[in-house]
């Protein structure tokens, strides 16, 4: 079982495994593997809420596109998996994510120490520590999102964009083409000629079944332009609809 510590890790407080590591353990070509993923997104309502796109990389170190999932991914991903061999990596992927968030919710113990609660370990001190950074995060200025922005240069899927507005990507299209920010055609979203010269997409085209299929993605300079436009029509991320905590610690304010 040592080969298989690898195959869940914590990511944003969360147990999580990548498309790169499910394409190696179960010896699948990674493009299999995003485009099964791929197809999950055209037909899964609460796509974002289980993958989430990135770059890692190869086995080369190239930065490829990749996807991070959480267990209702996985499995979702693993269901057209088949053979004993499959199986057996299928239970070992269920027991090592079941092992990293029994680790979670094992939580740590505390003293008092000048009327506040505070781990008595090392580990206890981690834990904590992670539980503040949380909570500091959700402190930060509303410009922090566009700060985000502005510092981010890779591409975006419409999916990954209409997270950050608690949306799907079908919801979010919605809201872009009633903002006649773009239209549908042929099964393809494209950006009105008031919007399509002003470098907000990047569309690339790749052969699925023999069969070519655009792709487009947002550019960060998109980013900032959808951001800035749907902020005129009330609609803000959610990062800038979070009302600023007080930091509790063991029940102590």
């Amino acid at each position: 079982m040592d080969e298989m510590n690898d195959l869940v890790i914590m990511k944003d407080q969360q147990a999580v495994t990548s498309s790169l590591q499910v394409a190696e353990t179960f010896n699948k070509n990674h493009r299999d593997i995003l485009r099964a993923i791929d197809d999950l997104e055209k037909d899964v309502r609460n796509f974002a809420q289980m993958f989430s796109i990135t770059d890692l990389p190869d086995t080369y170190g190239r930065k490829r596109r990749a996807f991070y999932m959480n267990r209702d991914g996985f499995t979702l991903l693993a269901m057209g998996f088949t053979g004993k061999k499959a199986l057996k990596f299928k239970t070992q992927y269920i027991e090592a994510f079941n092992n990293m968030e029994n680790e979670l919710k094992q939580g740590y113990s505390t003293k008092n120490v000048g009327g506040y609660q505070v781990p008595d370990d090392y580990r206890g001190a981690l834990l904590l520590a992670a539980d503040l950074q949380e909570q500091v995060d959700t402190m930060k200025p509303k410009a922090s999102y566009y700060d985000q922005l502005i510092a981010n240069k890779s591409l975006m899927v419409t999916t990954a964009i209409a997270k950050d507005y608690g949306m799907s990507a079908k919801e979010f299209n919605k809201v872009l083409h009633k903002l006649k920010v773009q239209y549908k055609l042929g099964g393809q979203w494209f950006l009105y000629s008031k919007y399509h010269n002003r470098g907000w997409t990047s569309s690339a085209t790749r052969i699925v079944d023999g069969t070519p299929r655009i792709t487009t993605k947002w550019t960060q300079k998109g980013r900032v332009g959808l951001y800035r436009l749907l902020k005129k029509h009330d609609i803000v991320p959610m990062i800038e609809k979070l009302d600023i905590r007080t930091v509790v610690i063991g029940g102590q304010r």
